[in-house]
Protein backbone atom coordinates (compact mmCIF):
# COMPACT_ATOMS: atom_id res chain seq x y z
CA UNK A 1 0.00 0.00 0.00
CA UNK A 2 1.32 3.42 -0.95
CA UNK A 3 -0.10 6.84 -0.16
CA UNK A 4 0.52 9.85 -2.38
CA UNK A 5 -0.20 13.25 -0.89
CA UNK A 6 -0.51 16.38 -2.97
CA UNK A 7 -1.92 19.90 -2.97
CA UNK A 8 0.45 21.77 -0.71
CA UNK A 9 1.98 25.09 -1.60
CA UNK A 10 2.49 28.72 -0.66
CA UNK A 11 -0.56 30.82 0.14
CA UNK A 12 -1.24 34.15 1.81
CA UNK A 13 -2.96 34.34 5.15
CA UNK A 14 -6.70 34.03 4.70
CA UNK A 15 -6.31 31.90 1.61
CA UNK A 16 -7.29 28.30 0.93
CA UNK A 17 -5.68 25.05 -0.14
CA UNK A 18 -7.03 21.57 -0.76
CA UNK A 19 -4.86 18.58 0.06
CA UNK A 20 -5.42 15.14 -1.42
CA UNK A 21 -4.09 11.74 -0.44
CA UNK A 22 -4.64 8.74 -2.68
CA UNK A 23 -3.94 5.12 -1.83
CA UNK A 24 -2.72 2.51 -4.27
CA UNK A 25 -2.07 -1.18 -3.89
CA UNK A 26 -4.28 -3.91 -2.54
CA UNK A 27 -6.11 -4.31 0.74
CA UNK A 28 -9.23 -5.66 2.36
CA UNK A 29 -10.64 -2.30 3.46
CA UNK A 30 -9.55 1.16 4.56
CA UNK A 31 -10.77 2.22 7.97
CA UNK A 32 -9.89 5.71 9.24
CA UNK A 33 -8.18 8.32 7.10
CA UNK A 34 -6.36 11.09 8.92
CA UNK A 35 -4.30 14.20 8.36
CA UNK A 36 -1.43 15.17 10.65
CA UNK A 37 0.99 18.05 10.51
CA UNK A 38 4.46 18.78 11.79
CA UNK A 39 5.93 22.24 12.06
CA UNK A 40 9.69 22.78 12.42
CA UNK A 41 10.84 21.94 15.93
CA UNK A 42 7.44 20.61 16.95
CA UNK A 43 5.90 17.19 17.31
CA UNK A 44 3.58 15.76 14.73
CA UNK A 45 -0.04 16.47 15.66
CA UNK A 46 -3.43 15.24 14.52
CA UNK A 47 -5.35 17.72 12.40
CA UNK A 48 -8.45 15.76 11.41
CA UNK A 49 -9.69 12.23 10.88
CA UNK A 50 -12.63 10.55 9.22
CA UNK A 51 -13.95 7.03 9.76
CA UNK A 52 -15.12 4.67 7.04
CA UNK A 53 -18.64 5.65 7.99
CA UNK A 54 -17.96 9.34 7.58
CA UNK A 55 -17.67 10.44 11.20
CA UNK A 56 -15.17 13.24 11.57
CA UNK A 57 -12.95 14.60 14.31
CA UNK A 58 -10.98 17.84 14.31
CA UNK A 59 -8.28 19.42 16.39
CA UNK A 60 -9.53 22.52 18.16
CA UNK A 61 -7.10 24.73 16.27
CA UNK A 62 -8.75 23.94 12.89
CA UNK A 63 -12.41 23.63 13.81
CA UNK A 64 -14.55 25.77 11.56
CA UNK A 65 -11.71 26.31 9.08
CA UNK A 66 -10.72 22.86 7.80
CA UNK A 67 -12.93 20.10 6.43
CA UNK A 68 -11.90 16.49 5.96
CA UNK A 69 -13.68 14.27 3.48
CA UNK A 70 -13.13 11.00 1.65
CA UNK A 71 -14.06 9.35 -1.61
CA UNK A 72 -14.08 5.62 -1.00
CA UNK A 73 -14.43 4.83 -4.71
CA UNK A 74 -11.17 6.69 -5.35
CA UNK A 75 -9.47 5.59 -2.12
CA UNK A 76 -8.73 9.23 -1.49
CA UNK A 77 -8.90 11.60 1.45
CA UNK A 78 -9.15 15.36 1.16
CA UNK A 79 -8.45 18.24 3.49
CA UNK A 80 -10.04 21.54 2.54
CA UNK A 81 -8.21 24.29 4.38
CA UNK A 82 -9.79 27.73 4.51
CA UNK A 83 -8.90 30.91 6.38
CA UNK A 84 -5.31 29.77 6.61
CA UNK A 85 -3.04 31.35 9.20
CA UNK A 86 0.76 31.59 9.33
CA UNK A 87 0.70 29.15 12.26
CA UNK A 88 -0.79 26.52 9.92
CA UNK A 89 2.60 26.36 8.18
CA UNK A 90 3.83 22.78 8.41
CA UNK A 91 4.39 19.57 6.51
CA UNK A 92 1.06 17.80 6.27
CA UNK A 93 0.96 14.01 6.30
CA UNK A 94 -1.88 11.65 5.55
CA UNK A 95 -2.31 8.41 7.39
CA UNK A 96 -4.64 5.57 6.43
CA UNK A 97 -5.54 2.65 8.72
CA UNK A 98 -5.67 -0.24 6.27
CA UNK A 99 -6.87 -3.76 6.85
CA UNK A 100 -4.76 -6.03 4.69
CA UNK A 101 -5.84 -9.36 3.26
CA UNK A 102 -4.08 -11.66 5.69
CA UNK A 103 -5.34 -14.46 7.87
CA UNK A 104 -6.39 -13.30 10.33
CA UNK A 105 -7.13 -9.81 9.06
CA UNK A 106 -4.82 -7.19 10.49
CA UNK A 107 -4.88 -3.39 10.44
CA UNK A 108 -1.72 -1.45 9.63
CA UNK A 109 -1.14 2.27 9.49
CA UNK A 110 0.37 3.73 6.34
CA UNK A 111 1.73 7.23 5.91
CA UNK A 112 2.07 9.49 2.92
CA UNK A 113 5.30 11.31 2.15
CA UNK A 114 4.12 14.71 3.36
CA UNK A 115 3.26 17.89 1.52
CA UNK A 116 4.52 21.33 2.54
CA UNK A 117 2.00 24.05 3.35
CA UNK A 118 3.40 27.53 3.84
CA UNK A 119 1.18 30.45 4.84
CA UNK A 120 2.67 33.91 4.54
CA UNK A 121 1.51 36.84 6.64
Amino acid sequence: VQLQASGGGLVQAGGSLRLSCAASGSWFTINAMSWYRQAPGKQRELVASITSGGSTKYADFVKGRFTISRDNAKNTAYLQMNSLKPEDTAVYYCRFDVVVQTSPLYEYEYWGQGTQVTVSS
